[in-house]
């Protein structure tokens, strides 16, 4: 008899939910870049949390949006990829406005697996009256028959135990499938690439971020020192000009700002070196794209 459990947990809504900073305060590991855009998250990323016998497995997904280009659809398949394999999954939504399409059709993805889900209403701290909350929750529970309603604050961590006491009910008898002590699936200079292109997203204005790309070209420790050069790609060379900055002042200060991150993240000191270059169209390009790691 197996005297361990696993649950796979998929955390999906809409862009600018609060997926990725719920990813976070469940693993209390930063392992998802976090910023008002959308598109932030790109990727199928894996957060992991052991608690006693029970090993978590968080599927953090892409908002769902209307593609507009290959690196779109790419991005659209990894939310109903991640959707069609797990055991359950968590629906964040914020404490106002109208259910969405993209929200609807997440739902329509739970009718038709017959998969379980908990409604996770993040951004609690921010609704007044508490009377809106209770009509956002009734828009949702009349669309489908979720397993709990949990309403959340992800950034103050505000409600996260008791979303994840109620993860506890699909959990299933399994041996565990990562190290106790992992908190992600993923390779420490892919890591090292979002924590830079966060600081691209924050530091750039709205055209800019969503064209852009970070390649880890080296990532190595010697001595005490750990040595990382980034690639920055663009799609235009006005873009690229804005990136460096004048007088480089631009890339100067997101070079900084990522690697006080990265020091903070890896316990150690790190010589980080970015270089900015232009590919055109990138995001409709099948070969640049599997090298950037979209597969």
């Amino acid at each position: 008899m197996i005297d361990t459990r696993s649950a796979f947990i998929a955390i999906v809504g809409k862009p600018n939910v609060g997926k990725s900073s719920l990813l976070n305060a469940l693993t209390g590991h930063k392992i998802a870049i976090v910023t008002n855009r959308p598109q932030t998250t790109r990727t199928r990323i894996t957060g992991v949390l052991t608690k006693g016998q029970t090993q978590f497995v968080f599927i953090d997904t892409p908002g769902l949006l209307k593609a507009k280009n290959k690196l779109g659809e790419k991005m659209v398949k990894t939310v109903k990829d991640s959707v069609a394999d797990v055991d359950a999954a968590v629906l964040v939504v914020e404490p106002t406005g109208e259910v969405n399409k993209a929200e609807l059709d997440l739902i329509e993805g739970f009718r038709s697996r017959k998969l379980p889900a908990i409604l996770a209403v993040n951004k609690i701290d921010l609704v007044e009256p508490k009377e809106k909350l209770i009509e956002r929750i009734a828009k949702f529970t009349h669309l489908y028959d979720f397993s709990a309603v949990v309403p959340i604050s992800a950034l103050q961590e505000d409600g996260v135990d008791i979303l994840l006491q109620e993860m506890e009910q699909f959990s299933m008898e399994s041996v565990h499938f990562f190290p106790d002590d992992a908190v992600t699936d993923q390779p420490e200079r892919v890591l090292a690439g979002e924590m830079l292109r966060e600081k691209i997203l924050l530091n750039m204005r709205d055209e800019i971020p969503h064209g852009t790309a970070v390649s880890i070209e080296r990532f190595q420790e010697r001595g005490d020192i750990l040595h990382i050069d980034a690639t920055i790609f663009c799609e235009r060379d006005s873009h690229k000009g804005m990136i460096i900055g004048k007088g480089g002042n631009m890339l100067k200060k997101i070079a900084s700002e990522a690697r006080r991150e990265l020091e903070d993240f890896f316990q150690i000191q790190v010589n980080l070196q970015c270089w900015v270059k232009v590919k055109e169209n990138w995001r409709n390009r099948e070969g640049v794209m599997r090298s950037l790691g979209f597969e």
